[in-house]
């Protein structure tokens, strides 16, 4: 089926739905490099004035990329809930957008229609958005995640404390581990990325931010994000693992790119359950996604970068995470050029995680190679601070030295805290007070004593 519509008497054509959200889409480099994007602004905004009075339903009877051909297709399909869609199943993607901006329209309303959405509404809503329209809605979506501490509740930031080594040393670990908790970072989790991916280099990494962990009594969860197979493994070998991680994309291709399907993530999401290392009903899987992973795989079948993304969430909100980020500019400038586009991008993203159900968090990133810098940064992490993002991603001085490019730095987190007013997850604003270094009002104090001594003490970091 074609979509039309005219300005100034020049008539515009889109081919079909897939080529009708592609032009709709806000400029990127990605859906330029993948020769499917909007020829300049007019026709892109001729897109979205025809995706604007498209009905939602719509989405329903042209599927973008066939389930038969596709997991990922059929899990979106199987999972639409038609009595959730009820309320905006008469709606235009214009009318949706207006029903999302109602001040009458709050968290009781967004929750409700939640499993009645797909991605490609919801990502077909937000190429109609300004930043204000998608950090407002954001910010009235509330999704609280549970482990050993509380995530998500509205008015708080968590911060994901990631100590990286560029050979995975278990002493250079250890050392950035408590450089991110003596700046308060680490109650979404304590995540390294490992430079290898070996089973018993897994074990040692996720032993190490045990002890860690248990030795301070932090009220946290630790992971070690190897792949999910790895993982598997390791629980297997009775490895002390709190939270499973798995990168994921949009498309069937795309996460076999990855090594994974459906069947192995249900696998991983069972073992994990089966160690009860949490609170009941403990969250347990950690995922991240990325704008460009599906065109950088050749798995995009000619959608645009940014609705792919927002299908990689049906994925991600099959096993209830825990938490879920998006790594919004670590691809590279070819997906997304600058920072206006990598502004636009982690906002999308975290609007549209948040309309389907999901803990959304950003790692405000960017690589050496883009149009970006700090400032770019700055600026996105206030934002997303407004729009109520479930946690963000630290490193010591904003320079990752495993991955190589540029993220926020601990500090970054305690202006989120004390400027922002942005406290921690409850459990872990309480225990950063008992163990000093925090005062009554959340404001840093100094080393407390019990970092001090276990720094002193453990032969981890050789002190």
């Amino acid at each position: 089926m074609s979509y039309a519509t005219t300005i100034e008497q020049t008539v515009f054509r889109f081919d079909d739905l897939k080529d009708l959200m592609a032009k709709a889409t806000p400029e990127r480099s990605g859906d330029q490099l993948a020769g499917i994007a909007a020829e300049g602004p007019v026709e892109r905004l001729a897109a979205q004035m025809a995706l604007a009075n498209l009905p939602l339903k719509a989405f329903l009877a042209e599927e973008l990329i066939p389930s038969e051909e596709d997991e990922v297709s059929q899990l979106i399909a199987d999972r639409h809930d038609p009595k959730a869609f009820s309320a905006i199943s008469s709606m235009t993607v214009g009318d949706f957008r207006e029903w999302l901006l109602k001040p009458e329209t709050g968290q009781r309303q967004l929750e409700a229609v939640t499993y009645g959405l797909t991605p490609e509404m919801v990502a077909a809503v937000s190429k109609i958005m300004r930043l204000q329209d998608l950090i407002s809605v954001a910010a009235k979506r509330e999704v609280v995640t549970r482990f050993r501490n509380t995530i998500g509740i509205t008015g708080r930031l968590s911060t994901r404390n990631q100590p990286n080594h560029p050979t995975d040393d278990s002493r250079g670990i250890a050392a950035s581990a408590i450089d991110g908790l003596l700046m308060g970072s680490g109650d979404a989790v304590i995540g390294v990325n490992p430079a290898t991916d070996s089973t018993a280099d897994y074990i040692r990494i996720v032993s190490l931010l045990d002890e860690l962990r248990e030795r301070l009594a932090i009220p946290t969860q630790t992971c070690c994000l190897g792949h999910v197979t790895t993982a598997i493994k390791a629980i297997e070998a009775g490895a002390p693992v709190d939270l499973v991680f798995q990168s994921v994309a949009g498309s069937q291709k795309a996460n076999a790119g990855f090594g994974v399907d459906l069947a192995v993530l249900r696998e991983a999401y069972d073992a994990g359950r089966s160690l009860k290392r949490g609170m009941p009903g403990a969250n347990v899987m950690y995922f991240e996604t990325g704008q460009g992973a599906a065109l950088s795989a050749d798995a995009h079948f000619g959608v645009d970068q940014q609705t792919m993304e927002v299908r990689a969430y049906a994925v991600a909100r099959e096993f209830d995470p825990l938490l879920v980020n998006t790594v919004v500019g670590f691809i590279g400038p070819e997906y997304l050029f600058n920072g206006k586009q990598i502004i636009r991008a982690g906002l999308e993203d975290h609007f549209c995680g948040k309309l389907l159900g999901l803990p959304m968090g950003v790692d405000v990133c960017y690589t050496n190679h883009a149009d970006a810098d700090q400032e770019d940064m700055d600026t996105l992490l206030t934002l997303l601070c407004a729009a109520n993002v479930n946690f963000v991603i630290t490193v010591p001085g904003a320079d990752d030295i495993m991955l190589n490019y540029q993220s926020l730095s601990h500090h970054d987190a305690v202006y989120c805290r004390e400027t922002l007013g942005r406290p921690p997850a409850p459990e872990f604003e309480e225990w950063l007070r008992q163990v000093g270094l925090t005062n009554v009002n959340g404001a840093l104090t100094g080393a407390p004593a019990a970092l001090a001594d276990y720094i002193s003490s453990s032969n981890l970091i050789g002190a």
